[in-house]
């Protein structure tokens, strides 16, 4: 009896201390297994808005000096890179064919004028018997026939006519020995303007061919050290908030490889109308110009290119890792679980086509609501959502245009790993 009394007591008092220890060891795996978060911090600053893409340096103008005339080159006055000034000589064409061409020319307006002189006398002779044949008439009748009247008189006429010959003559050897001349002149290259030669495509001795097409004999870039042009391919999605950076005088800047650590500035020169389409994908070409003092930029070299389009000072900023997180529904609050059912729904919708069959005014009011979007703050041991709408970002941070948030708040990026 004594001993099931023991037993009794001794199982009365296990119960009891179970129950009493019951719920700080359930309070304690509770805050044991509670998920820890890695959070980001809501902040004030600045925003700049870009467009990044690809391009190639290119010069202003690139003027290419050809040659008029055939002939081996005798000499070269300039190499590559060589700055020259306008009406420099650049190279010299062999020129003993057009010397002697111009002397020919030269001798045929000589002959031609000392056959006007001919012709002139032979008129003046010619007028003088008429007027002595019209005289000697007036005189008598019968001192000279009527054939022979005709016969000084077109005499005359047809030395007249020649003069006109002559004259047409001694044009036309002119032309010829201006061509001579001209030719000649082109024997000699100069540069039709101040610049850099940037490309010489023919060497000491090599004979020109000019019959059929002018041989490229240097490519001249004029006031290189002044302006440069950077090409860029703009996507048309962008081309609008290119066109209204350019409207608000926005800077540009953009890389070389040849000098990573040089930032270069330039501005919208011009956006192109001339579309390009590759593989259903339309861009626009974007003239960036920027000022080539040091002669860095170099035409051919890629330039790595951001267009600011837009910037905010001193606003609250979100983190972008605070907009992409979303977390297991177990882990928020029920009056939050229709949020992330209806973010599975639109996954859904987004894996099937559905878009292709919504309207156009659909799809435009979808676009609206991108911006409004949530983020995620601790309450107790689960999540809340907070709906914000965003402005601008950049690759670390979005605009909050509004939400119910306060700088320094504490927003959930993603949930820490087991140590």
């Amino acid at each position: 009896m004594k001993i099931s009394y023991v037993l009794g007591v001794t199982g009365l008092v296990i119960v009891i201390s179970g129950a009493l220890a019951y719920r700080p060891a359930s309070e304690y795996w509770k805050q044991r297994n509670r998920p820890e978060w890695e959070t980001v911090q809501v902040s004030r600053g600045e925003i700049v808005s870009v467009v990044n893409s690809t391009g190639a340096v290119k010069p202003v103008l690139s003027v290419t000096i050809g040659a008029m005339v055939s002939g081996p080159i005798e000499k070269l006055f300039v190499e590559f890179n060589q700055e020259v000034v306008e009406g420099e000589e650049l190279a010299r064409i062999d020129a003993r064919l057009y010397t002697a061409a111009h002397k020919n020319s030269a001798a045929a307006v000589a002959t031609s004028k000392a056959r006007i002189k001919q012709i002139r006398a032979s008129l003046q002779q010619a007028t003088n018997a008429e007027q002595r044949g019209i005289k000697l008439r007036s005189e008598n009748e019968t001192f000279i026939s009527d054939t022979e009247m005709d016969q000084l008189r077109f005499s005359r006429q047809g030395l007249e006519a020649e003069i006109e010959v002559a004259l047409a003559q001694i044009q036309q050897a002119e032309a010829a020995l201006d061509q001579a001349e001209t030719n000649l002149g082109f024997t000699v290259i100069r540069a039709p303007r101040d610049g850099v030669i940037i490309d010489r495509k023919i060497e000491h001795g090599q004979t020109l061919a000019a019959q059929f097409q002018t041989p490229e004999l240097f490519v001249l870039a004029p006031d290189l050290r002044a302006e440069i042009y950077v090409h860029v391919s703009v996507d048309e999605s962008d081309i609008g908030r290119i066109r209204q950076a350019q409207d608000a005088g926005r800077e540009v800047r953009f890389t070389v490889d040849a000098y990573p650590d040089d930032v270069f500035v330039g501005n919208i020169k011009e956006i192109r109308l001339s579309s390009n389409a590759e593989q259903n994908v339309v861009t626009y070409p974007v003239v960036i110009s920027a000022p080539n003092a040091d002669l860095k930029l170099l035409p051919g070299m890629t330039a790595t290119v951001s267009f600011e389009v837009d910037e905010r000072h001193d606003i609250m900023r979100i983190p972008n890792s605070a907009l992409r997180f979303y977390p297991d529904i177990e882990h928020v609050r029920k009056e939050d679980h229709g949020l992330l059912e209806g973010k599975k729904s639109d996954d859904m919708a987004d894996n099937s086509n559905e878009d292709e069959a919504r309207s156009v005014v659909d799809q435009w009011e979808s676009r609206r609501n991108r911006n409004r979007r949530h983020v995620w703050v601790e309450e107790g041991n689960m999540l809340m959502a907070v709906a914000v709408e965003t402005g601008i970002s950049d690759t670390r941070y979005s605009e909050c245009v509004s939400g119910d948030l306060k700088t320094g708040m504490e927003l959930v990026i993603r949930l820490k790993p087991p140590e």
